[in-house]
């Protein structure tokens, strides 16, 4: 499969869509104006920002310690816990405790690294039944698409689209009012709930201190999910793990703030083991899968180890240039914008996915709306380093040697100047043409004129 040459043509066609980027561009419209008025609240926002790093920085540079010692309190409260190296053992371990059960159908919760490890495609080739319960999850699962969003999975529909898949998929849907369609998917999801044999979730945070799972969700699905089958897998990446119970004041509400500019999210529900003796609900038995899926190869990389410090409030797409022009499905892979553009290539291959790190105008916006700091912009530039050092391009290594001789020589630099000045008025004439050699960009748009003089000429005459 060529991922770049879909990425290119997926791109091309969303930026030339004006009415997929107004429906981004209405749905992300004053995001920034919310999230700034919930980042009031703070004494300090920046100065959270920095505890929040600090606080990732010792869980990652521990990662260990805490995974120990996360365990050891998950398995005294009886939870079974799982070690995945690797998407496809995380796959086999799941699909095992459900044959185990001898379950039919699960109910899932809102899980990106389900996403990541293609587990309802795995699950529904065994012959089971897989329903997302998270409202956003659940369209896109009816249209048989993957998250668009690492947030709002389904924020590139209009109601109108939305109203007319569920008078196809579910034959009920008497208006586009958004609380309307909302009732019908619970109607129909309440019905998944009771027959469900196995409830799935992810995990927002670990609590190595406690040994608890913290699953934030606006919906509540979470909670029923967890609460009603009687058996619960929970899958989750080792990067999640945090310290100290008391560092969830500080996530919490940055996480809400950072995501949807809410102070905090609707439901923070924290899971420390299976049904205990006295209590009224919850699943007799849970298992927790932890995901590597090379996670650790990102540990061992100093330079860039920090971009373990993501908590997915998908910041960095909602202020992000690339991601509103050519949308999430765009960049092929499960995390979109500009932290999927770091990671990728460090979960599925550098140079496979090296376009991902290209395809930014390195404006620093993500790494200004990070709020646990991810130095994002300077990632991509690492990668694209990195890519080009593992396997220069013959042609590329050549033309930037050419433009090295020129730019640090004045005569040929002046030279190339005439040169284009003079040139000029032939690009106006092959200009879009299989003759253009700046097709690419004269595509859309226009070359800048060149000026007349230089500013080294125009101060010379005023002298």
């Amino acid at each position: 499969m060529n991922f770049v040459s879909d990425f290119k043509t997926r791109a091309t066609a969303k930026a030339g869509d004006l009415r997929h980027r107004q429906v981004i561009r209405t749905a992300l419209r004053g995001y920034e104006i919310v999230r700034d008025k919930r980042k009031a609240a703070f004494q300090s926002w920046e100065s959270a920002r920095q505890a929040a790093a600090e606080t990732k920085w010792e869980a990652v540079n521990h990662l260990d310690t805490h995974l120990e010692t996360l365990v050891a309190k998950l398995e005294a409260r009886g939870t079974k816990v799982h070690w995945a190296s690797t998407a496809a053992q995380a796959r086999e371990i799941i699909a095992q405790i459900l044959r185990d059960k001898k379950a039919r159908s699960i109910i899932k919760s809102k899980a990106m690294t389900s996403e990541e490890i293609h587990l309802n495609h795995a699950l529904e080739a065994e012959g089971f039944t897989v329903v997302e319960s998270d409202l956003g999850e659940f369209i896109v699962q009816l249209r048989h698409e993957p998250p668009y969003h690492i947030v709002f999975p389904s924020m590139h529909l209009t109601r109108g689209e939305i109203k007319d898949l569920f008078q196809k998929e579910l034959g009920d849907a008497p208006s586009d009012s958004p609380e309307e369609l909302t009732m019908v998917a619970r109607r129909v999801m309440r019905q998944k709930y009771i027959t469900a044999d196995v409830g799935f979730t992810g995990a927002n945070f670990a609590i190595a201190e406690t040994g608890m799972i913290s699953i934030t969700e606006n919906e509540g699905n979470a909670r029923l999910t967890a609460a009603l089958p009687r058996t619960m897998v929970t899958l989750l990446g080792i990067e999640k793990v945090l310290p100290r119970f008391t560092d969830l004041a500080l996530f919490l509400p940055m996480l809400a703030t950072a995501g949807a500019g809410q102070p905090m999210t609707c439901y923070n529900t924290m899971y420390s083991g299976p049904r205990q003796p006295g209590e009224v609900d919850g699943p007799e038995e849970w298992h927790v899968v932890l995901l590597d899926n090379r996670r650790t190869e990102l540990l061992a990389d100093a330079e860039q180890r920090d971009a373990l410090h993501c908590i997915r409030c998908g910041a960095c797409l909602n202020v992000c240039p690339i991601f509103r022009n050519v949308g999430g499905h765009t960049y092929g892979t499960t995390y979109s914008g500009p932290v999927g553009a770091v990671i990728t290539p460090h979960l599925r291959g550098l140079q496979e996915w090296k376009h991902l790190s290209n395809a930014s105008s390195l404006c620093g916006a993500c790494t200004e709306a990070c709020p646990v700091k991810i130095d994002l912009h300077h990632h991509l530039l690492q990668n694209r380093r990195n890519a080009v050092s593992a396997q220069p391009a013959f042609f590329e290594k050549l033309a930037y040697r050419i433009f090295s001789i020129i730019a640090n020589e004045p005569t040929f630099w002046a030279l190339a100047k005439k040169i284009g000045w003079l040139t000029q008025p032939l690009q106006a004439l092959v200009k879009g043409s299989s003759m253009d050699p700046a097709k690419a960009w004269t595509k859309t748009r226009d070359l800048p004129p060149m000026p007349q003089e230089t500013f080294k000429d125009w101060w010379r005459n005023r002298k």
